[in-house]
């Protein structure tokens, strides 16, 4: 793995130290390592709340857990001030509301709407330049993350590191503390939302199966903007009986399996059935 070159200077002067804490697996590994080597005094834990209806509630007891251990607070900064999960909009009420499930190349409507906004607003309202440090959960494999989250914050003039990358760990699991990681990794290989915007077939098939009432509300938000898709060139209605014949076929709801195995295997379980199918899903 090429390393990850990046720069992180040790202040002489008292500095806050923000970690932004997704909830999920290498956002909480970040916040240990960085209450391990500066104290928790001057550290906040930003965490985004997502509506309890898509966030999995594993994922919330995690956050907390971790959260706990550390003797820290959660700061939550949530889209409009809203207090607790239950308030805050799905990302398909979000994206019908706006038009729209994605504005040019990188900018998703839920992305936007319940993480940049009120983040850039909480950290300017509370922040000046050189009063902070961010810290984000990106590994080397995300060099493209990395580099457009460091460079969108310079321009706002805020340092940003990367723990998982440029420093000597002394943790690599959470389970090493006692706290099992949200058992939404046992199915996907993140801590997002159910019904992900950013996300392809494989994840779609996935709700499909795990959360038909998220599937049912995807499709209403397709309907509502057509002729938008969330995925692109497919229509999740016309997908829908390739998906339930997978299902019967007995094709495993996972995305542990990599894309290019688990597509040939769904070819060669379904047959001609899948041309038959696969042909009905382009718009």
């Amino acid at each position: 793995m090429k390393k990850c070159q990046l720069s992180f200077n040790l202040y002489q002067k008292p500095l806050t130290h923000i970690v932004c804490y997704s909830g999920g697996f290498s956002s909480a590994l970040v916040a240990i390592e960085v209450v391990r080597k500066f104290g928790k005094e001057r550290v906040v834990l930003c965490n985004h709340d997502i509506s309890s209806w898509t966030e999995d509630a594993d994922i919330k007891r995690f956050k907390k857990e971790v959260a706990t251990y550390l003797q820290l607070p959660i700061t939550y900064v949530n889209i409009n001030g809203i207090k607790g999960s239950d308030g805050i909009p799905d990302q398909f009420d979000l994206a019908v509301a706006e038009g729209g499930f994605k504005f040019g190349v990188t900018s998703y409507t839920c992305s936007r709407r319940l993480k940049t906004e009120p983040f850039h607003h909480w950290l300017r309202s509370n922040y000046s330049q050189g009063e902070c440090v961010l810290y984000y959960g990106f590994s080397c494999s995300e060099s493209e993350r990395i580099d457009r989250r460091a460079s969108i914050l310079a321009e706002m003039g805020y340092e940003v590191a990367f723990p998982l990358v440029d420093w000597e760990r002394t943790i690599y699991d959470t389970r090493e503390i006692g706290i099992e990681p949200p058992r939404t990794y046992e199915t996907m290989r993140h801590a997002n939302c159910m019904g992900c915007l950013r996300a392809g077939r494989q994840h779609f098939y996935v709700t499909y199966v795990k959360r038909p009432d998220i599937w049912e509300k995807a499709k209403w938000a397709e309907k509502k903007l057509y002729p938008y898709t969330i995925i692109k060139g497919v229509r999740l209605v016309n997908i829908e009986r390739l998906f339930q014949a997978m299902r019967e076929a007995g094709i495993p709801a996972t995305e542990h399996i990599p894309s290019q195995t688990f597509w040939a295997k769904v070819r060669h379980t379904l047959g001609d059935t899948y041309q038959q199918l696969h042909s009905l899903q382009n718009i």
